[in-house]
């Protein structure tokens, strides 16, 4: 298995946060998973429900990131690390 490049640059750290926006198509079942979802739990959304699922494979697939760990428990826990 290729080993992960973690190196972050510290230009990157100093922003407050960066936004990255991106387009991708969801099969029927998880939309709709989503969808239910987000209907019984509305302090949920679709946008904090991407960032934690991504959050949380990188770190299970071996990233070790304290932003990304900040990150992934802010979005699970409605935590404002930023505060």
């Amino acid at each position: 298995m290729q080993e992960l490049n973690c190196n972050v640059d510290q230009a990157f750290i100093k922003k407050k946060e960066e936004i990255i926006s991106f387009k991708c198509d969801l099969h029927k079942n998880l939309q709709q998973a989503m969808n239910k979802f987000v209907e019984d739990h509305p302090n949920w959304d679709q946008y904090r429900i991407l960032q934690a699922a991504i959050a949380g494979f990188l770190m299970q697939k071996g990233l070790q990131n304290r932003h990304l760990t900040r990150l992934y428990v802010g979005k699970m826990f409605s935590m404002d690390f930023d505060n």
